[in-house]
C-alpha cells in the first residue's frame, strides 16, 4: 500500500511539473469518422514504447480540432508510466529561451530540457522566429536527438516546416533529426470547440 502511495505521488508530481493545457485522458479521445485518427495508431502510442525508441509524434490539422488535447492525453499517459515529462506553448517556450539568453541562464534551461523524456512543443508555426531562436531550437532538438522523444503539434503541414524555419541550412539540420522515427496523425473534421458546444 505505501509503495502504491508512493507510486501515486510520483505520477502526480509529474503532472503538476509537466504544466498540461489539458488534463486530457486516451480514454476521452473521440474517433469520429470525420476526425481521420487512426485507432490502431493511437492505442500504440498509448503504450507509451515511442519515448522508450526515442520516437516522435506529429499532430497536424486546423484550429480546434483537438490537437492539443491529444498530445496532453499522450503526455499525461507518459506521466502515469513514470516518464518525465514537459508540456511548452512555442509562443512562450520562446519568450522564456530569449531571456535564459539575456540572463546567461540559457545552458542551464536546455540542461532542464535535455532531461526530460518527452516535450510536447505546442502550436509550431504560429509566430516568427529569429535567427538566434531558430540556433537555440537546433540546439536543444539536437541535444535530445535519438535519446528522447518530442511531440510536436502544428496548423501548418508538415511540408509547410522547411519553409516557416526559412534558412535552408537551419532548417535541414531540424527537419533532418525530427522526421526520423515519426508517427503522424494529421487531424480534419470540424472544430471539436463547435462540437462540444453543439
Amino acid at each position: 500500500a505505501e509503495q502504491l502511495h508512493r507510486q501515486n505521488q510520483r505520477t502526480i508530481a509529474a503532472i503538476k511539473a509537466a504544466k498540461f493545457r489539458y488534463q486530457a485522458a486516451i480514454e476521452e479521445i473521440k474517433y469520429l469518422p470525420e476526425r481521420n485518427i487512426d485507432k490502431n495508431i493511437m492505442l500504440k502510442l498509448a503504450d507509451t514504447n515511442f519515448i522508450k525508441r526515442a520516437e516522435n509524434v506529429f499532430i497536424t490539422g486546423a484550429t480546434g480540432c483537438g490537437k492539443s488535447y491529444i498530445a496532453s492525453a499522450l503526455g499525461l499517459q507518459a506521466c502515469q508510466m513514470g516518464y518525465r515529462v514537459g508540456y511548452f506553448s512555442m509562443a512562450k517556450l520562446l519568450q522564456k529561451l530569449k531571456m535564459a539568453k539575456s540572463d546567461n541562464s540559457i545552458t542551464k534551461e536546455l540542461a532542464k530540457i535535455e532531461k526530460m523524456n518527452l516535450i510536447i512543443l505546442d502550436d509550431w508555426g504560429l509566430q516568427t522566429i529569429d535567427t538566434s531562436m531558430k540556433v537555440t531550437l537546433l540546439q536543444m532538438i539536437e541535444d535530445r536527438h535519438g535519446r528522447a522523444s518530442t511531440i510536436i503539434t502544428s496548423q501548418l503541414p508538415v511540408a509547410q516546416w522547411f519553409d516557416y524555419i526559412a534558412e535552408p541550412t537551419i532548417a535541414d539540420a531540424i527537419m533532418d533529426r525530427l522526421v526520423q522515427h515519426v508517427h503522424r496523425l494529421e487531424l480534419q473534421g470540424e472544430s471539436m470547440r463547435k462540437l462540444l458546444k453543439k
